[in-house]
Formats: structure tokens, sequence, C-alpha cells
């Protein structure tokens, strides 16, 4: 593995209430990964907009972030996702909007296409911060995917260079494996065998996985294996909100259509109401 996973972090930024703390997460972040930032606007140049850029940026000055602005006027979607590629983005962070009056979180149109589109990994942030909320407790899916071993090793990297305490891989168990109609003591116990038989092979699946962990990302962490029974997606962003984690990481799907929008799975369930802030890997 290279000391530096995300090279280059990218940002959409837009002149909303949002955008200082926008600027300093962003900032923060690429500090940490030792990491150039990418400011991407979507809009003409002008003094006034570098002016305000530059006075947030300002900030980072004395620890010496590596920073620069894109102004590329023209459809949204389209001119984020031509900045990933133009500028070599390893990770593009998108700030996710608040329903209020339902107290859910959710994304807007044009961050939820580059999210699906985006050829590089992607953070979504609920609630960025002026002032630094330290991430402690990270919960990483561990579901049997080709993926998963990267992502699991991502997570801990990342958990790394944010000082994070805890990591929960959170395996999620189809329930249609249990396979068995309870209706009396004698199914009952059945149910729980099988059950007690599919967390014991799980958590032996992802110690492996974590075995191939570099020690210098796990060593100082306390580290959890957890098997739900559930709906793919919608269970682990449950559990991610139950336990009040600090970030969520998640392999990329598959390439979406039509029908996935239709009948959301995996990924879309997190996507339609976020749990918590979420990373996607590529």
């Amino acid at each position: 593995m290279s000391t530096t996973q995300f090279k280059r972090i990218g940002i959409g930024v837009a002149f909303s209430p949002n955008l200082k703390a926008n600027i300093y997460e962003a900032a923060r972040l690429a500090l940490f990964m030792k990491s150039e930032l990418v400011l991407i606007h979507v809009g003409e140049e002008d003094d006034k907009k570098k002016a305000i850029i530059g006075e947030h940026l300002s900030a980072f000055k004395k620890d010496k972030l590596i920073s620069k602005v894109v102004f590329l006027p023209g459809n949204p979607v389209e001119v984020i996702l031509l900045s990933i590629q133009n500028n070599a983005i390893d990770l593009m962070v998108l700030g996710a909007l608040k329903q209020e009056s339902f107290f859910k979180y959710y994304l807007g149109s044009i961050a939820r296409e580059i999210t699906r589109k985006a050829t590089c990994s992607v953070l979504l942030l609920i609630n960025p911060s002026v002032e630094r909320v330290p991430c402690n407790h990270i919960v990483v899916n561990g579901l049997k995917d080709p993926k998963t071993q990267d992502t699991i090793r991502l997570a801990f990297y990342v958990s790394h260079k944010l000082k994070a305490s805890k990591i929960t891989v959170v395996e999620e168990v189809a329930q249609e494996e249990v396979n068995v109609k309870v209706d009396d003591d004698k199914t009952l116990r059945q149910s729980t065998i099988i059950r007690e038989r599919l967390m014991h092979r799980e958590k032996q699946r992802v110690n492996k996985l974590l075995q191939e962990v570099p020690l210098e990302y796990s060593k100082d962490i306390t580290i959890k294996s957890q098997p739900i029974f559930g709906k793919r997606g919608y269970s682990i962003g449950h559990y991610a909100q139950v336990v009040r984690a600090d970030l969520l990481v998640m392999n990329a799907p598959p390439k979406t259509s039509f029908w996935d929008r239709l009948f959301p799975h995996d990924i879309e369930h997190i996507l339609g109401e976020l749990p918590t802030d979420v990373l996607i890997i590529r």
C-alpha cells in the first residue's frame, strides 16, 4: 500500500451558507491524508469568488496546504465528473442536504448523480463544521464481495489518519438464509441454531479479511465484528445510525440502472437517507 491513498481530494465549491464549513472539512481532510486539495466551482471565474475562497483557505496557510481552484461553467454534474478525470482526483467530497421537516438527510439530485457516476471514491458530508468534530467510531461493510478486502483496508487507513478509536465491521446476512418458519419451540431452536452457525461463519470470514490489514493501521484501534440479519444496505445504515457512528464506509455499488432506482437496494437505501457521513470506496 502506498503511503498516501488519496493523492488528490476534490470538493465542489458552491457559494452557499455551508461554503466555509465545507472548505474547512475538505482542507483538514487533505492535511490528514497529506493530499492536494482541488476546489471545483461550476461557474465563471471572477475576482470576488477567488477572494472569498482564498480567505477561507488562508486559515490553512500555516499548515502548508497544497491547493488549487478550478472554475468551469456548464452542467454541474458534467463539470464535476470532467474535473475528477482532468485532475486525477482520488476522493470527491460532496455535501448532503438536510430535509428539516422530516429530520432526515438526503442527497440532492446533482450530488446523487455524481455519487453514482464518479470514477473515484466519494465522501458524503451531512453536517460539515468549521470546528473539527473528532471521528471516533467507523462502521465498514464486511459483505461477501471481491471489493470488500480493499474497502476494509482503506477503512483502517482512514481510521489511522483521522485517529479514530474504534472500527466495527458489519456483515449483513440475508434473513432468507435462515429459511425456517418459526411456529413452535422446535422450529425456534432450529432457527436459533442456523442463526448461530451463520454468525460464526461470517465472523470467521471477516477475521480472515482483518488479518490482511497492515498492523500499522490496526494496532491502536478497537476492532469489533458484528453480523446482523436484514436487508443489505438498509440494515447497515440503520446500525450505523443506532450506534451513532461518525463514518460509514461502503463498497461502491455496481453500475446502477433505471430499475435499481425503481427498486432500491444496497447503497441506494443509504443514499436515500444518510445515517451519518458516508465514504464510498472505488
